[in-house]
């Protein structure tokens, strides 16, 4: 499951030098991140919890870990990532900040992954492959459709009630996309003719885009539930992602595809889950066009909710 090589591939996507080739290339996000948080935490009510729980928050690229050290009695980074929090929590220079810093080394999804994995391995993928198209994405549908998505995930060590300031950290869209991912490299082994398919079955489109709305919406709950009374939320998500061929065109249309990430019900969902204090969207570049290699980048929205 791609879930379980996180941690390798986020040691070349977090971290110091990270951030300072963000600085170099796309500034304006991390200026984006930290100004919706500190507009969180100047908004946050002096009588709720003064700890802060950072979910997603692997080594803390863009969320600026020592601001939010020094406004907390206690902030707990959850993540499946433990080195790469214990590289965030090094980064402090200050002893007594990195003492008030906790970590919890934990699936946020509640397990999705694994529940649909088990799923698909039932299915007889060598004789659907055998009876076509059809038969394959319609039985990854109905995976998908029996798939129990905890709502919201319980997380060992997070109490309800507890955090004046609960942050998703750039978090929710891997929460679907990585056993989504799963399922369409069990396809690429067990049915590589038909790969491809997926974009034209209507019944697979309207299950993964269910399935998409379940995970946000469960995610939404577990950050409302984690707060205290009067606290805030910050959710920081990519909304679509884009490639592009030239740097420099990124934002030209003519030289640019765009991926939609997140189902149309994301906007409800949301209103419908907390009142919104803030919104901003922007777009940041998380790799650069190389060779025969495309740039990319990705559209976000950045909330701060009650």
């Amino acid at each position: 499951m791609r879930i379980d090589t996180l941690p390798a591939n986020n040691r070349q996507t977090q971290g110091i030098e990270r951030r300072a080739w963000l600085r170099a290339h796309s500034p304006a996000h991390l200026e984006q991140c930290a100004a919706l948080l500190q507009l969180a935490l100047a908004a946050r009510p002096p009588e709720t919890s003064r700890s802060i729980v950072v979910l997603g928050a692997g080594a803390c690229t863009e969320v600026p870990l020592a601001h939010l050290a020094r406004a907390a009695d206690e902030v707990t980074l959850v993540d499946l990532d433990l080195p790469a929090m214990q590289r965030a929590r090094e980064e402090l220079a200050a002893t007594a900040l990195q003492k008030r810093v906790q970590m919890l080394e934990r699936d946020l999804s509640g397990g999705i992954s694994a529940r649909l994995d088990r799923l698909l391995r039932e299915q007889a993928w060598e004789t659907l492959a055998a009876q076509g198209s059809d038969a394959v994405f319609s039985a990854a549908a109905h995976c998908l459709d029996q798939c129990v998505v905890p709502d919201p995930p319980l997380i060992d060590g997070l109490a309800q009630d507890n955090y004046g300031l609960a942050i998703s950290a750039l978090l929710m869209t891997q929460l679907f996309s990585y056993p989504l991912l799963d399922l369409l490299d069990l396809v690429q082994r067990a049915a590589p003719r038909w790969l491809g398919d997926q974009e034209r079955h209507y019944g697979y489109q309207e299950a993964a885009q269910a399935f998409r709305a379940r995970v946000i919406q469960a995610h939404l709950r577990l950050l409302r539930d984690l707060l205290d009374r009067g606290g805030l939320a910050v959710l920081l998500t990519d909304m679509r992602g884009f490639a592009f061929t030239v740097h420099g065109t990124d934002h030209d249309a003519a030289h640019r595809r765009a991926m939609p990430l997140v189902p149309r019900a994301f906007f409800d969902l949301v209103r419908a889950t907390f009142a919104i204090r803030e919104e901003r969207h922007w777009e940041w570049i998380s790799d650069l066009p190389a060779n025969d290699r495309l740039g990319r980048g990705y559209e976000v929205a950045g909330y701060v909710l009650e």
